[in-house]
């Protein structure tokens, strides 16, 4: 069977390798750290606003696995939060294990500690990847899933140095796109008024340094609101900096909004540690991430691909992207949304069909292409697309996409239902698949 090798096992590489799988190929995932899902270890939040539409539409499509095992392992549904409503919280600690069990038993070579430094191409196509230990890995497509933060010099050029987070570029390596590798130019988001990039959205405490009464509310609750001091001045400006603009509202400038996801989840991109302790039963407070959370955050946004609606990568034959990797997206689902797709395309093409183009009468296609066009007008490297709030989810409202309405989004997918299950290079459903 032809071969996909997808580098990048955060939640856009999983999804594409677990589709790619789906659709018939043989798959390696190649991540460079120990562990997959990259920031899935610290996030947390699904199904909020917009995104509740996108995981439905994906499950009618046929590629629901990767939400329902988030389901799976929710310590606390439809919650509502600031800007935000019917939220679902899934434990970080739990969900990598069982994303990588359900990879293995679809069939799908999980190869961590496996960083790509190198590449082989022949002509405009890709033909094998080399990683730093020595080992070559060949491929008849392939699949950018590297994501778009680090390595450290670009957290200390665009944001406040290393800020040990989960990423850990400095012990497994700064991350290196393969389509970069293949001479595919890089692109980066821009900030109003100057500079590259936005941070990363939140932070995390450990949940044992929190005051006793306040752990007791967010694990009844899954969620905390807690007054910020009024002379503690400069929480409005820090969240302009957010890559999830979605929380950058009043509320969270007045309040620090903790949310249980294991960790208590700081709604913030960091926080001075001694002006966070001045708050109300956060006087013991400490970071679980990233570690340096009272200086800084990463840095993402800086290494985005051109691509078209397929989500190919442009001058490259059989390279494909996803993630934040195909454009300024945020958050789990739309990474798992693009993941899919790119992964499903890259067998259409080994398979020699038609490519699939998701339609704009789905939230899950129309966000792909109107992403697409914001980027290449030039209006959307200033702004970040996500499902869940800022100016895609006024647009899924504006379009009548947005619905909770589990029927009517079975009926908008028609006949596209399951599609993502369906083999396409004769080789029967994976274990596990839809």
């Amino acid at each position: 069977m032809p071969r996909v090798v997808v580098a990048g096992g955060g939640w856009a590489g999983c999804a594409a390798a677990l589709a790619a799988r789906q659709a018939g190929a043989e798959v390696t995932l190649l991540e460079r750290t120990d562990m997959l899902l990259g920031t899935g270890l610290v996030g947390g939040i699904m199904r909020n606003n917009g995104r509740f539409t996108a995981a439905e539409e994906m499950i009618a499509l046929g590629g629901g696995r990767l939400f329902q095992l988030t389901d799976s392992v929710t310590r606390h549904r439809n919650i509502h939060f600031a800007g935000h409503r019917h939220a679902w919280l899934y434990d970080v600690a739990r969900i990598e294990p069982l994303v990588r069990q359900a990879l293995q038993e679809a069939g799908v070579e999980v190869r961590t500690l496996s960083w790509v430094t190198a590449v082989q191409v022949a002509g405009n196509s890709l033909q094998a990847v080399h990683t730093e230990g020595g080992r070559t890995y060949h491929g008849e497509a392939f699949i950018d899933a590297t994501g778009t933060a680090g390595p450290p010099a670009n957290c200390r050029r665009y944001g406040n140095g290393c800020a040990m987070c989960i990423y850990r570029c400095p012990t497994f390596g700064g991350r290196l796109g393969l389509a970069a590798l293949a001479g595919v130019k890089e692109y980066a988001a821009l900030r109003r008024g100057g500079g590259r990039g936005a941070l990363s959205g939140s932070c995390k405490l450990h949940k044992g340094s929190l005051a006793p009464w306040l752990v007791s509310e967010l694990e009844e609750k899954g969620m905390a609101v807690l007054p910020v001091p009024s002379d503690l001045p400069g929480k409005g400006e820090l969240l302009q900096r957010k890559a999830c603009q979605q929380y950058a509202l009043p509320e969270y400038a007045a309040n620090v909004i903790l949310l249980d996801t294991g960790h208590a989840k700081l709604m913030a991109p960091f926080f001075p540690l001694e002006a966070l302790r001045r708050v109300a039963g956060l006087e013991n407070a400490r970071f679980e991430d990233p570690y340096a959370g009272g200086i800084g955050n990463s840095v993402r946004f800086l290494a985005m691909v051109p691509r078209d609606d397929t989500l190919k990568v442009r001058g490259l034959a059989n390279v494909f992207c996803a993630g934040e990797k195909a454009g300024p997206f945020v958050g789990h689902t739309e990474a798992i949304v693009t993941g899919t797709l790119a992964g499903h395309n890259a067998v259409r093409l080994l398979a020699g069909r038609e490519l699939l183009v998701l339609p704009s009468t789905l939230a899950v296609g129309d966000i792909i292409v109107y992403t697409s066009r914001q980027v290449d007008k030039g209006d959307g490297l200033y702004q970040r697309f996500t499902f869940s709030g800022s100016v895609y989810f006024k647009r899924m409202q504006n379009l009548e996409l947005y619905t909770t309405d589990r029927e009517v989004i079975r009926k908008r997918v028609a006949d596209l239902a399951g599609i993502f299950s369906v083999p396409l290079l004769g080789r029967k459903k994976a274990p596990g698949a839809e």
